[in-house]
């Protein structure tokens, strides 16, 4: 599953999805543009884990669920708790952060 949240709800997708991946971005950040299509791919790769698409800027509650302080800003959640982050234009780096909850 691949989503754009539309509302600062983040945390009611982490309560009702055992593994979150987010992405956190900005409509301005060229990186966050070129990872959104390796991001979206790895979703319809792994159709047991929720993939969601966060502006960091619009969304301010739903940023505070990581670190985020650069973009792209990726995440991986277990059971609603944050398991590990990277800020990465790299597909290698978001793989890796990936199987921290495959």
């Amino acid at each position: 599953m691949f989503l754009e949240l539309s509302e600062d709800n983040l945390q009611q997708f982490l309560e009702d999805n055992t593994k979150v991946m987010v992405q956190y971005s900005a409509s301005w950040c060229g990186n966050c543009r070129i990872m959104k299509p390796k991001f979206k791919k790895l979703a319809t790769e792994n159709e047991s884990v929720a993939f969601l698409m966060v502006d960091a800027e619009k969304y301010p509650n739903s940023r505070k669920f990581a670190n985020v302080d650069n973009l792209p800003t990726f995440a991986a959640f277990e059971h609603g708790a944050l398991v590990g982050q990277i800020q990465t234009n790299k597909v290698e780096g978001l793989n890796e952060l990936f199987t921290k909850i495959k």
